[in-house]
């Protein structure tokens, strides 16, 4: 009879045991955590302590028991293993589950896009927006030549060595990593055969860019890029200023200017290619990769001239002689009074 109840005691241990035991599981390993939306974006920054975590975690996501994923955290020694970044949530998790992920530092990259950048401050504020460096620690780095003196750029061009397009980064991307990355893109992008291209023209990679910045403020289709590439590089031979309107408009700093006029072209400013031959010192804006490819790959031709049409299509009228020029120009400009664009 005795032996009956040991073992009737036993056999109760066992089972609270496995009570306790199931209870610690579904604890640590059962869904514990779920997020407040789908795709729950935790972001995590540089140099937070533990406390400034677990008071992001509580603040984004429901959790059950904050002591217990407080312990979780503790005894897999995370206090001292925090890794900044930009963890998505996209599925219920336990409390062991989180962790190791907030752990392993598998976080989540964004992707950044930028185009239509005309300034180093438009770029910083884009960049800016979706990583962890912001807009200020940007342009400061930018701004100061001895950052990118060493890989032959200066504050006038180091725009063009952001290439626009779609790109992967970590969140927590500082300012020099977000340049090692870009100069990266740039040596590639800059392949063997668009070289060629460049040296085929007697160009160099900043005057390609500065070409291909101008042509894409200038021209609204695609297709005529390569002619008005064609235009420019017959009039950079013959020794004829390259009188672009949209590097008066980069001058002036204003570019809600639709017409520009005669006293627009007075301003003083080495970009003014009316007043100045050649290149000006640097690109009026970020220039595209189709822009870049435009001049690479420049129809030729002798047309010294082109004049936007008066249909305001969008395409422009080509000219060999200042005269036929003159007629083309003068039926745009009728056609700007006509609309009353005069600024």
């Amino acid at each position: 009879m005795k032996k009956k109840k040991i073992l009737y005691f036993l056999s109760g241990l066992g089972i609270v045991a496995i009570v306790i035991i199931s209870l610690i599981y579904r604890n640590l390993f059962g869904v514990s955590i779920r997020a407040e939306e789908n795709n729950k974006v935790i972001y995590i920054p540089t140099g937070s302590s533990y406390d400034q975590v677990l008071d992001t975690l509580e603040s984004n996501l429901i959790i059950k028991n904050l002591k217990v994923i407080d312990w979780v955290a503790k005894k897999k020694n995370y206090p001292e293993l925090i890794k900044p970044g930009r963890y998505v949530i996209d599925r219920d998790l336990s409390y062991n589950g989180l962790i190791n992920l907030l752990r392993s530092g598998r976080q989540s990259p964004v992707k950044i896009i930028f185009n239509n950048i005309r300034t180093l401050n438009q770029l910083a504020g884009k960049i800016g927006k979706q990583i962890e460096a912001d807009s200020s620690q940007i342009i400061n780095f930018l701004s100061d030549d001895s950052n990118f003196s060493s890989d032959g750029f200066k504050k006038e061009d180091i725009i063009t060595l952001f290439i626009p397009n779609t790109y992967e980064f970590y969140w927590n991307t500082d300012v020099k990593r977000l340049y090692t990355r870009m100069l990266k893109e740039y040596r590639l992008f800059w392949n063997d055969q668009r070289l060629a291209k460049a040296k085929e023209k007697n160009l160099d990679l900043l005057e390609v860019a500065i070409l291909a910045s101008i042509i894409d403020d200038e021209v609204a289709k695609p297709d005529e890029k390569p002619l008005i590439a064609g235009v420019y590089l017959n009039r950079l031979k013959r020794g004829i200023p390259l009188q672009a309107c949209p590097t008066i408009k980069f001058a002036l700093n204003d570019f809600t200017i639709t017409r520009v006029l005669k006293k627009h072209l007075l301003v003083d400013s080495p970009y003014n290619t009316y007043k100045h031959n050649g290149f000006p010192p640097g690109p009026i804006g970020c220039p595209t990769i189709e822009g870049i490819d435009a001049v690479l790959n420049a129809e030729k031709h002798d047309y010294l001239f082109f004049a936007a049409k008066a249909d305001f299509s969008g395409y422009h009228n080509f000219s060999r002689t200042l005269s036929e020029h003159t007629h083309y120009a003068a039926l745009y400009q009728k056609e700007l009074d006509k609309r009353k664009i005069f600024k």
